[in-house]
């Protein structure tokens, strides 16, 4: 599946099929809090949040991919991420691109 932030495929003619759209919810570890409590003294990378964030972007991007290999589609063009706080503890993550069918330009 080819994935991109463009709005198209370089060589390819695209039939667009569909938003697609997937995401995940994903909340904080205790352990995380206290120790971005303590970071936030001395500073520096909240390692934990990082890691969770990364996670959760790879899980919803997949579900993403997923649902646009159910509409037959082989590309996902304009591909973005939004992030929002669903609770004080708790952040969503929202994949969104077009999916598309594209095929050689000849």
């Amino acid at each position: 599946m080819i994935t991109t932030t463009t709005e198209n495929v370089d060589g390819k003619q695209q039939k667009i099929l569909d938003i697609v759209m997937r995401n995940t919810v994903q909340s904080r570890h205790i352990g995380s809090d206290i120790v971005a409590a303590m970071k936030n003294v001395v500073g520096g990378e909240l390692k934990g949040y990082s890691k969770m964030l990364k996670t959760s972007r790879d899980e919803a991007m997949q579900r993403m991919i997923e649902e646009a290999e159910k509409l037959d589609a082989d590309a996902i063009v304009n591909v973005h991420f939004t992030t929002s706080q669903t609770m004080a503890s708790a952040a969503e993550i929202l994949a969104y691109g077009t999916a598309l069918n594209s095929s050689d330009q000849k």
